[in-house]
């Protein structure tokens, strides 16, 4: 199964630290880069204090405000009871491991982002929107923009490199989207 890719092509979050936070999600919840949560409170856990708690969204009246998770892609391969970083390349293989902390941003109007076709649920055929949906972690294509949403607009259908090693390597399918709002 291949995870979402997320970047962060032009967002206020590059310059104002206010929209960037770590988080950690409960041991049993794996995030792909690119889902959306709430982050409403601060880990009561022991050396965590700076940490703030997932949950999925819910409701239609809190599907505003969300999070989104971006971390660096660092792909973790275990082996017994050891665990080695980045000896695969592929980011596609990478997601946030439920009950570590990782990074996450607040997607804000304006921004625009890159997304694989992997972080996004159904197909552009539906609409040319991308929208937070209650209780999933993953955004959705729409056809209509999510009145008190996260919403994106499509902007293209363009392609982000994958690195093999070899020459060539490969494409994925993404798209080049706008946050109308959040």
């Amino acid at each position: 199964m291949a995870h979402g890719i997320v970047v962060k092509t032009r967002t206020a979050s590059t310059e104002v630290d206010a929209y960037n936070r770590p988080a950690v999600a409960g041991s049993a919840v794996n995030l792909d880069n690119g889902n959306v949560f709430r982050l409403d409170t601060q880990s009561g856990s022991a050396g965590y204090a700076e940490v703030w708690d997932v949950s999925a969204p819910s409701g239609s009246t809190v599907l505003s405000g969300l999070w989104m998770a971006a971390s660096p892609e660092r792909v973790i391969t275990v082996s017994g009871t050891y665990e080695f970083a980045n000896i695969d390349p592929d980011p596609r293989n990478f997601y946030n491991i439920g009950g570590k902390v990782f990074d996450a941003f607040k997607p804000v109007a304006g921004d625009i982002l890159l997304l694989t076709s992997d972080a996004i649920s159904g197909s552009p055929s539906t609409g040319d929107y991308v929208c937070a949906g209650s209780g999933v972690y993953q955004l959705a294509w729409s056809a209509t923009q999510t009145a008190s949403a996260l919403a994106m607009k499509i902007l293209k259908e363009t392609s982000y490199a994958i690195g093999s090693g070899a020459i060539g390597g490969t494409s994925v399918l993404a798209y080049k989207l706008q946050v109308l709002a959040n």
